[in-house]
């Protein structure tokens, strides 16, 4: 069965962006929430940073830490299925 694609209006940093995606409004409420969290936090700790610096970091954080979670899901899988 296939899911269709939805609308999810979200308020990031100030700005106003239209996100196309399959996922729940929960989820991309909680994502929202989070990325305003981490750009206020980065804010306050390097006030210098642009707009740009801040969303790089924000983009590296995320792809590290999906990163570490292939790696975890790649130690959990039997041997045989590593090769």
């Amino acid at each position: 069965m296939a899911t269709s694609k939805r609308r999810f209006k979200a308020e990031i940093d100030g700005h106003d962006y239209t996100i196309i995606g399959n996922a729940s409004d929960r989820h991309m409420q909680t994502v929202t929430r989070m990325m305003n969290e981490q750009i206020a936090q980065l804010k306050k700790l390097a006030p210098d940073l642009s707009d740009q610096a801040i969303a790089t970091l924000i983009a590296f954080n995320a792809i590290s830490d999906q990163v570490d979670k292939q790696a975890e899901l790649l130690k959990m899988q039997p041997d045989d299925a590593q090769e």
